[in-house]
């Protein structure tokens, strides 16, 4: 299992391979400006550096839930691109005019599992078997938000299709992004947490017990696309390089399964 310290090394070492290879500049002194969601964290930090040594171009990540993104490049935030943790948030921003057309893609997929604060909690089969409620005690299991953030409604969709919602519901302590339920589990203000497969593998102080059915909840799409306002050459070349063999190395370093 890789933890942050590796992915910094492998972003290192890819930069340094491309700084010493031919480069293909976009537009000297651009800045791209990328909306992503929150589970991308470090490894889109580490794509982008791989892109910038290659390219010259800058990247700006803003880093937060897809849903609270979503509001604001149609709003008219300053985005490029946006790169969602579901289809329904991309839906949305395309639906209201904000995308360029054709630019969408599917790039990434992801799971979902149940982490624990303690190190020797026993790993589990996650099924309609299943107490969740028991193993919670007198705890609080850490989500992000159910109504809104893809990671809390692919995670409120797992537990009610094996039957866990209604008892487990009272005791969901929600946060803005699926990073802050990961941190919740992490300084063990909660027992435990559901995240992204990839959120608990860059996290030392958590332990992944389950992974929940992947027919337990709609399947978990990483979407990215151009912004209707950004007039940025380099976004077309960044958004070809997240799906580059670089860039898919990095991604699957990270526990991501790349689409085609």
């Amino acid at each position: 299992m890789r933890t942050a310290a590796a992915y910094r090394a492998l972003a290192t070492a890819v930069a340094v391979l491309l700084a010493i290879a031919p480069s293909h500049r976009v537009r000297a002194n651009e800045t791209l400006t990328v909306f992503a969601a929150a589970s991308l964290g470090s490894a889109l930090d580490a794509v982008a550096d791989a892109w910038s040594a290659e390219s010259g171009v800058s990247v700006t990540l803003s880093f937060a839930g897809s849903a609270a993104l979503a509001r604001q490049i149609q709003h008219g935030a300053p985005a490029d691109l946006f790169i969602s943790a579901s289809t329904e948030w991309m839906d949305a921003v395309e639906q209201s005019g904000d995308l360029q057309a054709d630019t969408r893609r599917d790039i990434l997929g992801n799971r979902l599992v149940l982490i624990a604060h303690d190190s020797d909690a026993p790993q589990l089969t996650i099924d309609s078997g299943l107490d969740l409620a028991a193993l919670l005690g007198d705890g609080r299991l850490a989500m992000a938000m159910t109504d809104s953030v893809p990671a809390g409604i692919y995670g409120q969709q797992a537990l009610r299709t094996l039957g866990q919602w209604d008892a487990v519901t009272p005791r969901v302590a929600q946060s803005d992004n699926v990073r802050a339920a990961l941190a919740f589990v992490a300084q063990g203000e909660a027992p435990l947490g559901i995240v992204y497969a990839t959120d608990a593998r860059i996290e030392d102080d958590v332990t992944v017990i389950g992974t929940f059915p992947a027919e337990s909840h709609a399947p978990i799409v990483y979407p990215a696309a151009i912004t209707a306002q950004s007039r940025s050459r380099a976004a077309h070349a960044f958004l070809d390089f997240l799906g580059s063999r670089t860039a898919a190395g990095i991604w699957n370093a990270a526990g991501f399964s790349v689409l085609d």
